[in-house]
């Protein structure tokens, strides 16, 4: 066998974007892409967000089991308890820089949610329980805050005794939301609540990984969440379609994107074979609010680009996912464009803190390994003798 054989038997395999890598056992969410299922402790999400409640579907993720009435009431009590925030949050949001991304108030929030949590030093399951409350609360609280401070607005004081979904889009709007507007804040926030191991939730575990807080493991996961190949695609799909602006030019864009070898935001998975079953809901969402807030053009928009990315890309069977019809639907609820994201991250803390916790029952440090293919014998040239 030669040298050159030899070498390339050496050589590992590198399985980039460790499309093929289990980093541990699970019994929070499953992902089924050949038959575009989702399931939370074996729930379908279609039924969750049907008939669960944002608070409901935490405290399953989070505890392993759906909560009894009393234990409801106590999720209940200590979201809305963690929703009002202290006069030092609320001065620390108004240093924020006005023009500051939602996401990245939220990534350096949360480290001061972690810095005056009473749980900081119990690394104990109940008090990283107790913990994950708090973020999850204290999140959209901070989330509505921001948004009003930067428009030049006060911010609403929280109602504890609200639903937590319609609870934060009275915050943000500044009056109660209608029922209807309500229950789908609420369905949306129970569709992001978790998505297995996605890029966000690996980070938060390798984070986590390290013996480091969980709030620490938090602000990872929004780090990576930020990124428009994540949850930064949902505004870049909602202004994707807001620049098309009419059904008849969709056809065009989208052909002209690809011609050019662009990405339409809010297509494609990575696990998903067909239809990410998040999207589905979302559209039938986006479908009945657009209608009722007068933007139907928006909606019809959204479906011709639809039609066409599938069509031209049926070959490579690209559908829309979560992100697509959301920017829709969190617009027709009069959420600015720019808070998608961060909503995303208030729904999804719920499932990053349910994985954290449970990776620590079985913790290794993460530590993956790289192939080096730089020079070994580099000879060191002093600063006077360099070209």
């Amino acid at each position: 066998m030669g040298d050159g054989a030899r070498q390339t038997l050496d050589v590992p395999r590198i399985d980039k974007g460790l499309d093929d890598i289990y980093v541990k056992e699970t019994s929070i969410c499953y992902v089924d892409g050949e038959r575009g299922r989702l399931l939370y402790r074996g729930y379908d999400i279609r039924e969750l967000a049907e008939k669960s409640s944002f608070e409901e579907t935490a405290y399953l993720l989070l505890h392993g089991q759906l909560p009894n009435r009393s234990e409801l009431e106590a999720m209940r009590a200590d979201l809305g308890a963690a929703r009002q925030l202290s006069p030092d949050i609320l001065a620390f949001l108004r240093k924020m820089p006005k023009d500051a991304a939602p996401i990245d108030v939220v990534k350096t929030v949360v480290s001061l949610l972690g810095m005056s949590d009473p749980d900081r030093k119990d690394s104990s399951p109940e008090g990283n329980l107790r913990s994950a409350r708090r973020i999850l609360g204290g999140l959209s609280a901070i989330v509505a805050a921001y948004d009003r401070i930067r428009r030049g607005k006060r911010p609403v004081p929280a109602d504890p005794a609200r639903m937590h979904a319609e609870d934060f889009l009275r915050l943000v709007v500044g009056r109660k939301p209608s029922k209807d507007a309500a229950r789908v804040m609420d369905a949306a926030m129970v569709l992001y609540a978790d998505h297995s191991m996605n890029a966000s939730t690996f980070a938060a575990t390798v984070a986590a990984s390290t013996l480091a807080d969980l709030s620490s493991a938090i602000v990872a996961a929004v780090a990576a969440l930020k990124g428009p190949l994540h949850g930064g695609a949902i505004e870049a799909a909602f202004n994707t379609v807001r620049t098309i602006g009419r059904p008849e030019a969709a056809e065009a864009f989208v052909r002209e994107v690809l011609r050019n070898r662009g990405k339409v935001f809010g297509f494609g998975h990575r696990v998903y074979k067909t239809y990410d079953p998040r999207a589905l809901i979302f559209r039938e969402y986006a479908r009945r609010l657009c209608a009722k807030a007068g933007a139907s053009d928006l909606f019809q928009t959204a479906e011709a680009v639809q039609e066409t990315v599938v069509r031209e890309l049926q070959s490579k069977q690209i559908y829309p996912n979560v992100d697509f019809y959301s920017g829709l639907v969190f617009h027709a609820l009069g959420l600015p464009s720019d808070l998608s994201t961060a909503v995303f991250a208030m729904s999804r803390a719920a499932g990053w803190s349910a994985h954290v916790i449970e990776y620590w029952k079985d913790n290794r440090i993460l530590r993956p390994l790289d192939y080096y293919v730089g020079p070994k014998d580099a000879a060191y040239v002093p600063l006077a003798e360099r070209p």
